[in-house]
C-alpha cells in the first residue's frame, strides 16, 4: 500500500474534509504502484465507507463496507458488520440491519459488541418485537466492555413495560441509577421509573420519582407521565386533595426510556458509527474496551443487585410477548381525558352542519388523514402537517412511522379545535407499533401536529 497517500488521506480525514479524504483513499486503493498487503483491501474499504457515511451516502457506504467484508484478512470485520447494520437501520431496511448486528456479535474481533447489541435492540423495537429488543438491550448492559450500560437499561426497562412486567422495569431502571449520567437523562429516567412505579402500585415512590425528573425545571412530563404522576398524588392523598401545581406537558414526544434523541431521531445514527481501528484519527469520543478509562463508570454492576431482569431468560422473555396487543388495546383510552379546552357554539338555529363542526366532524376526517400518512408517509409528507411545522420536525415525526396501508385506527378523541388518535401499524415481520397521533382543524378539515410512539402505562 501507498503508506504516503494512507496518510494524506487519514489527515484529510482528521481535518473533516471527508469528500477528499474519499478522493485519496480511492486512489490508494487503485494506485498499481504499491500492491495491497493481506488485510489492507479490508481496511482502504473500511476507511472509505467511513467517508461516505460523513458524506451522509448510506447506500454507497454500504457498498464499500461489503467490499470490506470480502477481504478475510481484515481484522476488524466485526466492526464492519455493525456499520452495516448501522447503514441499512439508516435506510429503515431493519431485516437487514438485524442480520448484520448478529453477525457483529458474533464475531470474537468485535471489541464493542454491545453496540451491535444496541442497534439490534433499537431495529427489533422499530419492528414491533418487544421481547426480542429487550434481549439485546439486555446483553448490551451486561456487557463489560459497555463504559455507560445506561442507555440499554431504559431501554430494557421500556421493553419490560411493553411485556407487562413493570417489576422488572423498575429493576431496570433503579440499576441504571447507580451510573453518572446527564442531568437530562437522568431527568427522563426518573419520570419512566415514576411510571413503572405507578404501575406496580408504588405510589409513594411513583410521586417523588416524577417530582426529582421535574425538580430543575428544564424537563417536561409527557402526556401519559402527567396523567400517571397525577394519579400517584391523588392516590397518595387518599383522593381528598387537589393537585393545585399544573404539570407542564411537552407538546413533542417524550420517548422516555427510548433511545432517542431529544427531536426524535436515533442516537446511533449517521454520525455515531463505530468507526474503530480503521479510523485512528476518530475525534468524536470512541468507547474504549478498558472501563477505567471513563471517569464515573461504576464497573461491572459493582453494588447493583442480581435483579430478576439479568437472569431472565430469552425463552422467558419471548413467551411474555404473546397475547399482550388485545390487552394493551383496552388501556389505549388512558390519558384520552388531557386535552385543549373547547368552546361548544350552541346555536339553537345553526343548522346539523354547525353542530357536527363543534363535535369535531370535518372533511377530511381525522381517520382518512391518519390512513393516507400511513399509507405513504413519504409520499403524505406535503400534505396531512400543519403548514406552520418546520420541515426538520416533520421529518423527525416521521422517522419511526412504518408504512401501512391497512393502519387500525384503535381509538379517538374528537373535539371541536384538536383530536387526538390512536392508531396501530404492522410490520413487515409481524409485529405492531402503536402511535399516538395529535390533529388541529384545519378548516373544515383536519391536520397532523404531532406523531408520537404510544406505550400505555401498565396498571
Amino acid at each position: 500500500m501507498n503508506n504516503e497517500l494512507f496518510d494524506r488521506a487519514n489527515e484529510r480525514y482528521r481535518l473533516r474534509d471527508f469528500r477528499g479524504a474519499l478522493l485519496t483513499f480511492t486512489e490508494c486503493l487503485q494506485d498499481a504502484q504499491s500492491p495491497l498487503a493481506p488485510g489492507e483491501m479490508g481496511l482502504l474499504y473500511h476507511q472509505i465507507g467511513n467517508c461516505l457515511v460523513k458524506l451522509k451516502n448510506p447506500r454507497e457506504a454500504i457498498q464499500a463496507y461489503s467490499q470490506a467484508t470480502a477481504d478475510p484478512a481484515y481484522g476488524a470485520l466485526g466492526t464492519v458488520e455493525c456499520n452495516l447494520g448501522m447503514a441499512y437501520a439508516s435506510l429503515r431496511d431493519y431485516d437487514n440491519a438485524i442480520r448484520y448486528f448478529e453477525q457483529s456479535v458474533g464475531d470474537d474481533s468485535n471489541p464493542t459488541p454491545y453496540k451491535s447489541y444496541m442497534g439490534m435492540g433499537n431495529a427489533l423495537m422499530k419492528l414491533g418485537k418487544s421481547a426480542e429488543a429487550g434481549v439485546a438491550f439486555r446483553e448490551a448492559a451486561l456487557d463489560e466492555a459497555n463504559p455507560d450500560p445506561t442507555k440499554a437499561l431504559l431501554n430494557l426497562g421500556v421493553c419490560f413495560m411493553a411485556l407487562n412486567r413493570p417489576a422488572d422495569a423498575v429493576a431496570s431502571y433503579e440499576s441504571a441509577m447507580q451510573f453518572d449520567m446527564l442531568s437530562s437523562t437522568r431527568n427522563k429516567l426518573q419520570a419512566s421509573l415514576g411510571q413503572a412505579y405507578v404501575a406496580c402500585g408504588q405510589m409513594e415512590k411513583a410521586v417523588h420519582a416524577f417530582e426529582e425528573a421535574i425538580a430543575d425545571k428544564t424537563y417536561f412530563l409527557s402526556d401519559s407521565a402527567s396523567v400517571d404522576y397525577q394519579r400517584a398524588v391523588g392516590a397518595v392523598a387518599q383522593g381528598t386533595s387537589e393537585q393545585n401545581q399544573a404539570t407542564q406537558v411537552l407538546q413533542l414526544a417524550d420517548m422516555s426510556g427510548l433511545d432517542v434523541a431529544a427531536d426524535g431521531s436515533s442516537v446511533y445514527d449517521m454520525e455515531t458509527y463505530d468507526e474503530g481501528a480503521a479510523d485512528p484519527f476518530y475525534y468524536d469520543e470512541p468507547y474504549e474496551a478498558d472501563p477505567q478509562n471513563f471517569p464515573g463508570y461504576v464497573g461491572a454492576y459493582e453494588n447493583v443487585d442480581n435483579d430478576r431482569f439479568f437472569t431472565a431468560t430469552d425463552a422467558e422473555l419471548e413467551q411474555w410477548s404473546r397475547g399482550l396487543a388485545k390487552q394493551d388495546r383496552k388501556r389505549r383510552n388512558v390519558g384520552l381525558k388531557i386535552l385543549l379546552f373547547f368552546v361548544v357554539v350552541v346555536v339553537l338555529a345553526a343548522a346539523a352542519g354547525v353542530f357536527a363542526y363543534t363535535q369535531g366532524y370535518g372533511w377530511p376526517t381525522q381517520e382518512s388523514v391518519v390512513k393516507e400518512l400511513f399509507a405513504d408517509p413519504a409520499a403524505a409528507k406535503d400534505k396531512v402537517f400543519m403548514p406552520d411545522i418546520q420541515e426538520s420536525n416533520i421529518t423527525s415525526m416521521l422517522d419511526p412511522v412504518v408504512a401501512d396501508p391497512n393502519v387500525t385506527v384503535d381509538g379517538m378523541n374528537r373535539s371541536m379545535a384538536d383530536s387526538v388518535v390512536y392508531a396501530t401499524a404492522a410490520t413487515g415481520n409481524g409485529g405492531t407499533v402503536t402511535y399516538k397521533i395529535s390533529m388541529l382543524r384545519d378548516g373544515i378539515g383536519w391536520k397532523v401536529a404531532n406523531i408520537e410512539l404510544y406505550f400505555p402505562s401498565q396498571s
